[in-house]
């Protein structure tokens, strides 16, 4: 069975710069779960906007559901099957209230507005945040707008999730929702935390990248990893 999501020796660098990635091989199956690992600045976020298109690799090929990702149309169709949570929460969210953030993605996947409303709200009720619908989303903690941006990506029910710290800003009873959705959910999973006990609780395969280069890493290996890897 092909994979879901491949990189075949993917490099990349920044004007000027040394080369962030290189050469970079990495596959995610359907319903897999992988965590990544490396020190701040290893390239983490690096990799994953070159996967969503937001960076451009200079070389290497991107394959989705065995096909190239080459053009707009391939991008389009990648990220509408692909939720990309960014670091930064206020990335995801600027519409005026939380529930029409939430309802933007099925919008735009030809839900009528009454189905897209219904969707967010359930979304938001799986997250314990119906009661945070009609808040603008700047009157949101640190945590809540982190859930929120969450829930714009499983609005559109993907069959992959992309994370970049998505522990950030959580208190305990926010981490444990995230963590049993995780768990429970079937999309396939690529996260990327210094969170070790985390990423132990909702991964079972993991990557560390370092000096621009992807390792696999058995789960052995990962005790050696401080908790802040």
């Amino acid at each position: 069975m092909r994979p879901l999501l491949e990189l075949k020796g993917i490099t990349f660098s920044y004007p000027g710069g040394e080369p962030v990635l290189k050469g970079i091989d990495f596959q995610l199956d359907f319903g897999e779960k992988a965590g990544l690992w490396g020190c701040n600045g290893a390239g983490k976020t690096t990799l994953f906007h070159v996967i969503m298109g937001l960076e451009r690799p200079s070389a290497g090929e991107i394959l989705f559901e065995g096909r190239p990702v080459t053009g707009r149309k391939d991008l389009t169709a990648l990220r509408r099957k692909v939720g990309f949570l960014f670091q930064d929460a206020d990335d995801q969210l600027f519409c005026p209230t939380l529930l029409e953030d939430v309802a933007f993605g099925p919008l735009n996947l030809g839900l009528s507005p009454d189905e897209a409303r219904s969707k967010a709200i359930a979304t938001l009720d799986l997250l314990d945040m119906a009661n945070l619908a009609d808040r603008p989303p700047y009157s949101l903690s640190g945590g809540q707008k982190k859930l929120g941006a969450l829930a714009t990506i499983l609005a559109m029910d993907p069959i992959a999730l992309i994370l970049d710290e998505p522990t950030g800003g959580l208190d305990e009873d926010a981490r444990a929702i995230l963590e049993q959705l995780l768990i429970a959910t079937d999309a396939a999973l690529l996260v990327a935390s210094h969170d070790k006990d985390f990423i132990e609780k909702v991964t079972s395969k993991g990557y560390l990248l370092s000096g621009g280069r992807l390792f696999n890493l058995p789960r052995d290996d990962r005790q050696a990893l401080p908790k802040e890897a």
